[in-house]
């Protein structure tokens, strides 16, 4: 499904955007500095998920759980939607210190998962238990959806363990500092290593918008590492063992540990980026269009506020750039906070909000603030979730007929950054991205100092746009004739192309400068997510959290409010 043409068409005649309020321009959402800064909203995955799941009252069911004392052996989750079901099937490993890594060249973890189309039989479950634990070096079938593997933090484990043994709760502030008992390194699907390829499940409504299989899958992993560690806890205390007090529990996330394999997936689906920004862009102006917001929508905001800076208070991180994004932000909800207590306009407060924060908070504080006015208004915000997927394969095939005089109007129109840039000088060509053939991975290396750049993939739009730029001076004819002479030009005639129908489908940033820093690719992709608090490790891979405060699944049926992702 590509639903954006209809969104696109009726982003000019949409009744709930006021005249005067537009979508932001892409020259000022599609720079990396903002793009992360990004936050999760009520558009992201998670949220998604857990709006349809508690919707259409799905059932969680636990038919197998035959885990050892040690900690070791297999479970089954099945999750039963309206018209079928999915389960996690989960292999929990006695896994040696010596043995636990987050990289990608790991081979053995604390848990590894896949998630099955359906229930699985016994037969299902020897297959998987003789693949699913060697990931990349086993197999899976198109009967399974995704295969994952997660690592203990083993501070926090150990803790809660001895804590729980002992009758007593873990300590908050031990909690709140790590945020999770498990972390993943790796949630594949869309076919890799013979799961089911995409086209499978994309006409299921439930899977529909993006991602949501693999959501699906670190939900139910969260409440198998929950369950998992109240056994262990069982298992050394006996009688005196006690559950983890469920407020408590529900401050546990997943973690998640995120490199630059994930890092160039906005550049290589431009159309799916564009859906994901527009829909987050129309809701935004919607919202600000709003005239006069009801009581009880003023009153949501207003309790919002200080829960939005309860989270930034929360949010830790040692990294540099991190740590002085982090300050700015809570400067913001300072400033946020204080001028939300002078009392909000009595008309279209939320657009006269808007503007005086694109001049008063940093980038960092009108992302935040950008979500936190989504969240405001979901009868005008959740329904662009059915537009966020993409048919990408009907925007693939060139546009032969097209001239070479249109083309180059289309270049000049939208890639006027990219012609601005100085291409010759080092600095703006220093980074090379390349696949490792180790791991078949993304990789980043230095143009000027490693022998890379005979392996370079197209991930640098905006220089391969420039050349294709100079190449078109003096032609005539069309862009048919012109590939044929030089195909070298179609990957950057197909981006041009693209991009002047799908106005966010390129970032507006050099992705190959000595300034790169691919944790904004990362961050953007995973605000999508609904990740929160962000951790950058380095500049080239972060450490995130994923459903903090969600409802486990016997809870979601008596979950009234949509707003986990705030804490109390």
């Amino acid at each position: 499904m590509n639903a954006y043409p209809a969104l696109l068409a009726a982003v000019s005649s949409d009744p709930l955007i006021a005249e005067g309020i537009t979508p932001r321009a892409p020259e000022t959402v599609m720079r990396l500095s903002r793009m992360g800064s990004f936050h999760a909203s009520r558009l992201s995955f998670m949220r998604v998920l857990l709006r349809r799941i508690t919707a259409e009252g799905w059932r969680v069911s636990k038919p197998v759980w035959t885990i050892n004392a040690q900690g070791v052996g297999r479970a089954v989750y099945s999750a039963q939607g309206p018209e079928r079901a999915y389960s996690l099937v989960a292999f929990a490993h006695d896994l040696p210190p010596e043995q636990r890594s987050d990289r990608v060249i790991a081979t053995a973890w604390d848990a590894t998962f896949t998630l099955f189309d359906g229930i699985p039989s016994a037969a299902d479950l020897d297959r998987l238990e003789a693949n699913v634990p060697l990931q990349e070096a086993g197999r899976i079938s198109e009967r399974e959806l995704c295969l994952a593997r997660a690592n203990r933090s083993v501070r926090l484990w150990d803790h809660v363990v001895d804590r729980l043994a002992a009758g007593a709760q873990p300590d908050l502030q031990t909690v709140l500092d790590v945020g999770y008992l498990m972390r993943t390194t790796a949630v594949y699907g869309s076919s890799k290593f013979g799961a089911a390829d995409r086209d499978v499940i994309a006409a299921r409504p439930e899977c529909a918008a993006p991602f949501q299989v693999e959501m699906l899958t670190v939900w139910l992993i969260r409440t198998f590492v929950m369950d998992l560690v109240e056994h262990m806890a069982r298992a050394k205390g006996g009688a005196t063992a006690v559950p983890i007090e469920p407020a408590l529990r529900r401050r546990f996330g997943i973690g998640n540990s995120t490199g630059l394999g994930m890092a160039p997936f906005l550049m290589t689906h431009p159309v799916l980026l564009n859906n994901w920004i527009a829909a987050r862009e129309w809701a935004l102006a919607r919202v600000r269009s709003v005239s006069t917001p009801s009581a009880p929508e003023i009153d949501r905001f207003n309790a919002l506020v200080p829960r939005v800076a309860r989270n930034a208070a929360e949010w830790q991180s040692s990294h540099p750039v991190q740590m002085v994004k982090l300050a700015a932000l809570r400067e913001d909800l300072s400033r946020l906070t204080a001028k939300v207590a002078e009392g909000l306009a009595p008309h279209a407060p939320w657009n006269t909000l808007w503007v005086w924060a694109e001049t008063a908070l940093s980038e960092e504080g009108q992302e935040a603030l950008a979500s936190l006015l989504i969240e405001v208004h979901p009868d005008l915000v959740d329904g662009l979730a059915e537009c966020m997927a993409a048919d990408e394969a009907a925007s693939f095939p060139l546009d032969g007929a097209q001239s070479v005089a249109a083309l180059r109007q289309k270049i000049v129109t939208h890639y006027g950054w990219a012609l601005s840039m100085d291409w010759s000088a080092k600095p703006a060509q220093a980074r090379v991205w390349y696949v490792s053939q180790e791991k078949l991975e993304p990789r980043l290396g230095e143009r000027w100092q490693e022998d890379v750049a005979e392996w370079e993939q197209p991930l640098q739009p905006g220089r391969d746009v420039a050349m294709l730029e100079r190449a078109l001076v003096g032609v005539e004819g069309t862009v048919a004739a012109f590939v044929l002479r030089y195909p070298e030009h179609r990957y950057a005639i197909r981006r041009v192309q693209i991009c002047s129908r799908f106005p966010y489908a390129e970032i507006h940033d050099n992705t190959i400068s000595d300034q790169l820093l691919p944790i904004d690719l990362l961050r953007a992709k995973l605000s999508f997510f609904g990740a929160t608090h962000f951790d950058p490790r380095s500049d080239r891979w972060v450490r995130i959290n994923m459903f903090r405060g969600a409802p486990f699944p016997h809870e979601i049926a008596a979950e009234e409010s949509d707003l986990w992702a705030y804490p109390v």
